[in-house]
């Protein structure tokens, strides 16, 4: 994941087939749907 976030300018993110996020790395790192699926919510 930490590769995707320093070199895409755009990220679509899906859970299940279902979309979860889409934007910006600043963007989907904030988004909390994404933080829980992805990331953790400790991020």
């Amino acid at each position: 994941m930490s590769i995707v976030m320093r070199i895409c300018e755009r990220i679509i993110v899906l859970d299940s087939g279902r979309l979860i996020g889409d934007g910006t790395p600043a963007q989907i790192r904030q988004d909390p749907q994404v933080r829980a699926a992805y990331l953790g919510d400790d991020q």
